[in-house]
């Protein structure tokens, strides 16, 4: 570790206040969604709401998982740890907002297709998922969150003011290429669904934080895989693009 690598001071708990943020998200998304069944494609929000929306959704998710590594880079930080902590979240959730836009894009393509059609679309969903679960890519990208010692050292030789901006760009950027496909599952089951948020945010959790999240990561893989399959015999398995069942809490 460098000289900027020090002993974390005593305080405000970074992961804490992190956990707070997502459990506050978490109530706006169950008080203002928790009663309405999650309609199939952007449930009729335009661009702007629909960013409103995703960013939230994600801050809820995300930001569990993500509380560990948030405290670890609070350590290299010597002064003014609260407001340069807020610029390192606001770059991660920028990369997930971000992703809102072609997330946007596709739900509203997808959300116009026939039952027929959303069925076959749903088993690519699936596979999708569960092939790109397998790859080393996946690895690669689990690999960092899981163990971030290594990027700690590249952040902390960031120069000059935009170093917490650049450190929370890059770490999101990692988180999306660990999570990608785990949120598209999102567009079979409903953006809003909320059973499948819960589920969702759990696997992510565990993937990143449990010792056998990487055996996790696989199975949920093979696990999607079979739902591709089951999906053509059981339609309700995606309701956010077969309008079949409810796709609501």
């Amino acid at each position: 570790m460098t000289g900027r690598l020090v002993t974390v001071r005593r305080g405000a708990s970074p992961a804490g206040l992190l956990l707070v943020a997502a459990a506050t998200a978490w109530v706006w998304v169950v008080t203002r969604w928790g009663g309405i069944p999650a309609m199939p494609g952007t449930m009729g929000l335009g661009l702007l709401a629909f960013l409103a929306m995703w960013t939230l959704m994600t801050a809820a998710m995300m930001l569990p998982a993500t509380a560990p590594v948030a405290a670890l880079y609070a350590r290299t930080i010597t002064v003014h740890r609260a407001p340069r902590m807020v610029v390192f979240t606001v770059a991660y959730l920028l990369v997930w907002a971000t992703a809102g836009l072609p997330a946007y894009g596709l739900a509203a393509g997808l959300g116009r297709l026939p039952a027929v059609a959303g069925t076959a679309v749903a088993a690519a969903v699936f596979a999708v998922n569960g092939v790109y679960q397998l790859t080393p890519l996946k690895d690669r990208c689990l690999a960092r969150c899981r163990s971030p010692i290594g990027l700690m050292l590249r952040y902390a030789s960031y120069p000059g003011p935009s170093r917490d901006l650049r450190a929370g760009a890059h770490h999101g950027a990692f988180c999306l290429g660990c999570c990608w496909s785990l949120m598209v599952l999102l567009t079979a089951f409903g953006v809003m669904n909320l059973w499948a948020m819960v589920v969702l945010t759990a696997v992510i959790t565990i993937e990143k934080l449990a010792p056998a999240g990487r055996l996790v990561a696989r199975a949920v893989g093979i696990a999607s895989i079979a739902l591709a399959g089951a999906v053509f015999w059981v339609p309700a398995l995606a309701p956010g693009l077969t309008g079949s069942g409810m796709a609501g809490m």
